[in-house]
């Protein structure tokens, strides 16, 4: 649990107070253990994601892989400076679609131009003008930005309410027959501030649970 920016036991705590339903689904899932996925820079962690998006682990684990052997003394890992150096076919080759590589180039761009912060300068930013600069990128829609708040940086009170798994998670946990719309999750999120995240990660977790 270490690395995380809040106290996970006063988070737990605070939602079994503030909603009795949640708080089974609490008890029956038992400790916060919610694991901050390491990131060497914000460019290397979405574009990570941007390779990752709508693969399986295995497929997009390979594909990085490639890309990530194109630079053999990159020992660091490869930065904004190697892929804009890098011709279009060479990334083609790799497995990227020309989807994937033209966002990997606009965000190589973004980062190479001080457009977006440094994984330092990200915690002095609110959620929302977090999320509002990294959504500039091709790419990048908004769910991929809260789940680099969520699983990178930790932030605490992020509720992802576009989300079709956790809306489902919510709809089995407290009996909805129907999916809620984001707009409902989102309603219905109020009373988890400010640790909507750790609210977020039970649901989930639930929803794994037969």
């Amino acid at each position: 649990m270490s690395g995380l920016p809040f106290r996970p036991a006063r988070a737990v705590a605070h939602l079994k107070a503030a909603d009795p339903a949640l708080a089974g689904i609490i008890e029956t899932i038992g400790p916060f253990r919610m694991e901050l996925k390491a990131s060497r820079s914000v460019f290397g962690a979405l574009a990570e994601a941007i390779v990752y998006q709508q693969l399986s682990n295995k497929a997009a684990a390979t594909i990085y892989g490639r890309v990530e052997a194109l630079y053999p003394r990159a020992t660091a890992g490869f930065t904004p400076r190697h892929i804009l150096a890098t011709p279009d076919e060479k990334l083609r080759g790799c497995g990227l679609s020309r989807a994937k590589v033209l966002a990997v180039q606009d965000l190589a761009r973004r980062v190479a131009s001080g457009e977006l912060p440094t994984l330092e300068q990200t915690h002095g930013l609110e959620d929302a003008e977090l999320i509002e600069r990294l959504v500039k990128v091709r790419g990048i829609g908004r769910w991929s930005a809260e789940m680099f708040l969520m699983f990178r940086l930790g932030r605490p009170d992020v509720l992802p309410f576009d989300d079709y798994s956790l809306r489902k998670a919510y709809a089995k946990a407290f009996k909805k027959r129907a999916l809620p719309s984001p707009q409902a999750l989102e309603k219905a999120g109020e009373k988890w501030r400010p640790y909507r995240t750790v609210a977020s990660w039970y649901l989930w977790r639930a929803l794994e649970r037969k």
